[in-house]
């Protein structure tokens, strides 16, 4: 990776954006190499988080090696796995003035629920910079410990609703994004418009639509009916059950809560979810509408 600073270690690049600016200019040919990578994108507040770590429980069911990346200033993608808000990248990064041979890997990867591996990469404070810095630096961290050559499967978990080059930068990653979306105008006008972020990072990389996947929703017409129209294919659905909601307030993935008929039907989808990404989805080629269209399309007499 290149960057430009005006500090002394090259990190920053804060000419454009004043003082404080974090910006980075990604190398292309940094790539995961050694894993089957997922990039989980969606509105805000649709329960990317949820989906992303209960379907790395579920890559873990299936025996394999999985890490989970929080690309959330929040960096709450991963305290149901871990139970607690872990340190983020960027936070240990600072305790060592950026000097990332300083780290050992226990400062910035936990281990949570079944084995699975957890980074939070954090993200620059607020309205000082761009989040494709982080993501690239936790992906150059990665790296440099090897920690990516015994991983099967990497998830990011990225922030609602933002597709600017910042953090549409994990797709730079993936193999495969999934789009998490409810049966509604909001989700799915959301939804039509990472389609077009992820197809533009298509032409420059190799990452391409995996599939959509429904949740918090009883029923999935809408979603079904704007699938048909540009190209998209639902993978999974997860109905919006109080069990649900009570594992992010209990800290626990939906694999650790008390068992009922409900909850088990919703991990047997889960577990269909990870060995069907596991075995290969078709790749998509949607063509996502304008966003007069869509209003039009998805409007209602």
């Amino acid at each position: 990776m290149s960057y430009r600073t005006t500090r002394p270690a090259p990190l920053y690049d804060a000419h454009r954006d004043g003082e404080g600016s974090v910006q980075v200019h990604l190398d292309p040919a940094t790539k995961i190499e050694t894993a089957k990578v997922f990039a989980v994108y969606g509105k805000g507040g649709i329960g990317k988080s949820t989906t992303s770590s209960n379907l790395s429980v579920a890559f873990s069911k299936l025996g394999k090696r999985v890490l989970q990346i929080g690309c959330d200033p929040k960096h709450d993608s991963t305290f149901t796995l871990t139970k607690r808000l872990v340190p983020t990248v960027i936070d240990v990064l600072e305790s060592v003035e950026f000097h990332s041979e300083e780290l050992r890997v226990e400062d910035f990867v936990y281990e949570g629920y079944n084995g699975v591996m957890c980074v939070e990469a954090g993200g620059p404070p607020a309205g000082t910079g761009c989040g494709g810095y982080v993501v690239g630096q936790t992906v150059k961290l990665l790296k440099e410990h090897h920690l990516l050559e015994d991983t099967d499967v990497v998830i990011f978990d990225v922030l609602g609703d933002v597709v600017c080059g910042g953090f549409a930068s994990p797709l730079q990653h993936a193999d495969r994004a999934l789009i998490v979306t409810a049966n509604d105008f909001d989700s799915i006008f959301a939804m039509n418009r990472i389609v077009s972020a992820i197809q533009a990072k298509a032409k420059n990389y190799d990452v391409r639509v995996g599939g959509v996947i429904a949740n918090r929703s009883a029923g999935t017409d809408e979603i079904d009916r704007f699938n048909a129209h540009v190209g998209l294919e639902r993978l999974a659905h997860f109905p919006d059950l109080d069990a649900i909601r009570r594992s992010r307030l209990k800290k626990s993935t939906l694999f650790e809560m008390e068992p009922s008929p409900e909850l088990e039907a919703v991990q047997r989808e889960y577990q269909q979810l990870a060995a069907k990404l596991w075995n290969g989805v078709e790749v998509l080629s949607p063509k996502p509408m304008k966003d007069r269209e869509i209003f039009d399309f998805l409007g209602f007499d």
